[in-house]
């Protein structure tokens, strides 16, 4: 479980618009790394910058030592992969979509074997809807289309997974399950690194916490040590309370 995703210096844009400034930061193997900030922060684009969907200005990315921006495209999607807040909706089975998941793994022409049914049947056992498995990913509720992103994610296996806004559009139960799920995915060894919008959320899940404003990491600790800290009160405009092991977030 020893290792650890190191990002330092990263600053990474669209066109001439810079997003994210100098930023550096830990994600170590075994524990969750959440992310949070107000909006327009550069949460994201950081998020685009490691997984280099975004091609980075200036840094490093490195896992366990190694640099993942000198990988190869498809060695880089084996060992890191990224779910983003926003999708299209592509006219395809759920089945199909998930199995895109084990694409890096394959070569051309491309041929899935059984493992890769096998692996697409557990993730969507897992996010519930295996059932939904010959459905087109349109006809899906909302809730239901994130889990089949979800699984596609988690299809490929990778080291580094990260995940923007997960929990969006899914219902209070699923929420707290796929968090839990994270976390049990964390203490497999993988580097797992979440943005997350609700903040009490956050503190109470992550085994460490980054706060991020204007496109510069301010802070990154255990969420006790940012609680305490008081920066996020000043970054969030809010006020934050912690009564026994839970945190109330409440307006200033």
């Amino acid at each position: 479980m020893k290792g650890k995703l190191e990002v330092k210096g990263l600053s990474a844009g669209y066109g001439k618009k810079r997003v994210i400034e100098n930023v550096s930061f830990e994600a170590e193997r075994g524990k969750l790394t959440v992310i949070v900030g107000p909006n327009g922060s550069g949460k994201s684009t950081l998020l685009k910058a490691i997984s280099r969907i975004v091609k980075p200005e200036s840094g490093t990315v490195t896992l366990d030592g190694e640099s993942l921006y000198s990988l190869s495209p498809k060695e880089r999607a084996r060992k890191i992969t990224y779910m983003a807040q926003g999708r299209d909706v592509p006219e395809m089975k759920v089945g199909a979509l998930v199995l895109h998941g084990r694409f890096p793994y394959k070569s051309y022409p491309v041929h899935y074997g059984e493992e890769d049914y096998r692996i697409v049947d557990e993730e969507l056992e897992k996010m519930d809807i295996l059932h939904k498995k010959d459905e087109l990913l349109s006809s899906l509720s909302g809730g239901e289309r994130q889990k089949a992103y979800l699984a596609q994610c988690l299809a490929v296996g990778a080291d580094v997974v990260l995940f923007d806004e997960p929990t969006a559009f899914l219902d209070i139960s699923f929420q707290l399950k796929f968090l839990s799920d994270a976390k049990a995915l964390a203490r497999e060894g993988k580097a797992v690194v979440m943005v997350l919008h609700d903040l009490r959320e956050a503190l109470e899940v992550a085994d460490s916490l980054m706060v991020m404003k204007e496109g510069r990491a301010l802070m990154e600790d255990t969420p006790s040590a940012v609680f305490e800290s008081g920066i996020l009160e000043s970054v969030f405009s809010v006020s934050v309370r912690k009564a026994e092991d839970h945190y109330y977030i409440l307006k200033s």
